[in-house]
């Protein structure tokens, strides 16, 4: 794996150097875009607007445009908006993990201790393991901050970027169902019926990428000239569908498999 930033976490007086990896990789096919008619590679190109000549990746810069002009800014620009943060990843807080709604995270990485830091990182990881509580964090990666908790995960620090509040959108203009008042009793306690008998120990191992593997399945077979017909999609509940059979035909349904 190759680091894609180094720094220090900031832990009271502590400083740990760390460096950062990404923790995922994308499970889906790397499918190339091609012109249907020769089956030639498209190309994206960095094109000047005003002369239409390709421009070299060296020579581009950043800018933000002020009216009519704009101010191109260097790395110093960006490391001078805040230097501390550029470098350093500041814990501001711990706070217990169940606090924070998934709908605030985002990416994670593996933190890596740097050299001579491995003591601190351990005593870090290990107080966060003991407490159960994770560290809230800011810090500054490709020109942007990001928030981000701290947390550990096995025998490494997980480094996990969350949104800021107001990166998440408003609900209203989502057109969503009052909280009901209209279900009968009978409705909802075979609905949590149905919600129990479904229940069981999350176990992430157990779940994976299918459609990865059947699209693939597919390419292979039109490889060899087979054709391929895509299934038809069964409406399993329209508005108007009797709510109680068919969470009875539910239950009855997991039962029997």
């Amino acid at each position: 794996m190759r680091a894609i930033w180094t720094g220090a976490i900031s832990f009271g007086l502590i400083n740990i150097p760390i460096k950062i990896y990404s923790a995922i990789e994308s499970s889906t096919l790397d499918l190339d875009m091609l012109d249907k008619h020769d089956l030639a590679n498209i190309k994206f190109k960095r094109v000047n607007e005003n002369t239409g000549k390709e421009v070299d990746y060296a020579d581009i810069v950043k800018g933000y445009k002020i009216e009519d002009r704009y101010i191109v800014l260097e790395d110093e620009d960006f490391e001078a908006a805040d230097a501390i943060k550029s470098k350093t990843i500041d814990i501001l807080s711990f706070a217990l993990e169940k606090d924070i709604d998934s709908l605030y995270y985002d990416q994670p990485y593996y933190l890596e201790p740097d050299k001579g830091a491995a003591k601190a990182y351990a005593l870090l990881r290990d107080a966060m393991e003991k407490s159960k509580k994770v560290g809230v964090t800011s810090f500054v990666m490709r020109s942007k901050e990001a928030l981000a908790i701290l947390k550990p995960y096995k025998n490494v620090i997980v480094l996990n970027k969350i949104r800021f509040e107001q990166e998440i959108r408003d609900t209203k203009e989502l057109k969503l169902p009052a909280v009901s008042k209209k279900a009968t009793a009978k409705e909802l306690d075979m609905a949590n019926k149905l919600v129990d008998q479904l229940t069981e120990k999350f176990d992430i191992s157990i779940y994976k990428d299918e459609y990865s593997s059947k699209l693939l399945k597919i390419i292979e077979a039109k490889g060899k000239g087979k054709k391929t017909k895509a299934t038809k999609l069964k409406v399993v509940h329209k508005q108007n569908d009797d709510l109680m059979a068919m969470l009875k035909a539910s239950l009855e349904n997991k039962k029997s498999s």
